[in-house]
């Protein structure tokens, strides 16, 4: 099978890889016929985080082709949507919601053979508590897209809301134009938001954050952006933040533009990030968020997806195959494309 090979900062290339097989008796092999380029792929392309020589993705949907003699609830021929975490659904952890902290688990495309998202085949470990069979393929290029969404940046962004408690009415704060920040955004609706600001500087991002739901733009940085929000707030501040970046700066502006009592949905991979303790003490600031739990959320989240509610597969923007993978990378970290989707089978 043909699969993407990270090679290095700035260096991803496509190789042929012998497919994988069934190697535990709760695995499951997916033929991968949607997948992409993730936000936090970027951090390791770019060299600021290290990531082994070897396989790499973790976003993708496709066909069950074979499963072990264990796995009872998925079969041959399924359609599938595979979260970015693998977990078996029973620990405790899972059981409690949050399957990125499963006990037997672990995460697709850290380069281990045969189990990465970028590719044509997959092995998927755990596969009972890992895949969502989704009945009603064939589906159309459209729903694919927004179906592959929820292997992780709509079921991100869908997690940074809930963990800002979003409740009918509130007025959102997103910090990040990305696929993930754009997602935020229809989460936040979904759970009935009645203002959402989203922090962007780039008129192609905002015209889809409107499109989404947005209400209000700031295309500021930094202290002028919190002055900003303040102003659209009337000096109240957001009744909760979603934070879908990770650096630094997004952190410390995600904690002023809060109001007091707020909670900061941190959904961003923090990369050297200082939580201002004092202040967000003195203003009741709280903070909640990590590693999506997509599990947890695919059955509200498809549902959402097949009845039209959400259209979250248009932050795709960038389109190739797994043979032109470099440019898919590449649109991404230009800033060419808000995500690169790779078509990779029917």
């Amino acid at each position: 099978m043909k699969a993407a090979i990270f090679r290095g900062a700035g260096n991803v290339v496509v190789e042929e890889r012998p497919n994988p097989v069934i190697q535990e008796p709760t695995d499951a092999i997916v033929r991968i016929v949607r997948a992409c380029v993730c936000g936090s792929d970027l951090w390791y392309y770019r060299g600021i985080a290290p990531h082994p020589s070897g396989p790499i993705g973790h976003e993708f949907i496709g066909f069950v082709e074979e499963v072990g003699p264990e796995v009872k609830t998925i079969k041959r021929g399924d359609f599938v949507i595979a979260p970015f975490a693998i977990s078996d659904g029973a620990c405790p952890h899972c059981r409690a919601g949050f399957h990125t902290a499963c006990v037997r688990g672990g995460f697709f495309g850290q380069g281990v053979e045969g189990v990465a998202g970028q590719a044509e085949l997959a092995r998927v470990p755990l596969a009972d508590g890992t895949l969502m069979a989704v009945p009603g393929a064939p589906f159309s290029d459209e729903i694919l897209a927004s179906l592959l969404t929820l292997s992780d940046v709509m079921g991100t962004g869908y997690h940074a809301a809930v963990s800002a408690e979003v409740k009918a009415g509130d007025t959102v704060a997103v910090v990040g134009d990305g696929a993930v920040g754009l997602c935020a955004i229809l989460a936040a609706r979904l759970l009935g938001a009645g203002r959402i600001i989203i922090l962007s500087r780039h008129p192609k991002r905002q015209e889809l954050a409107r499109q989404f739901g947005a209400t209000d733009i700031v295309a500021e940085r930094g202290d002028a952006a919190v002055k900003a929000v303040l102003s659209l707030t009337d000096n109240v501040g957001a009744d909760a933040v979603l934070e879908c970046v990770g650096t630094n700066e997004a952190n410390q502006t995600a904690f002023a533009i809060a109001r007091p009592g707020a909670i900061v949905g941190r959904v961003g991979v923090p990369h050297e990030v200082e939580i201002p303790a004092e202040t967000t003490f003195y203003r009741n600031i709280g903070l909640r968020g990590g590693p999506a739990p997509v599990r947890a959320y695919l059955p509200q989240l498809v549902e959402a997806v097949l009845s039209g509610q959400i259209n979250p597969g248009r932050v795709f923007d960038f389109t190739t195959d797994l043979d032109h993978i470099a440019d898919a990378y590449a649109a991404m970290d230009q800033r060419r494309a808000i995500k690169s989707l790779l078509i990779i089978g029917q």
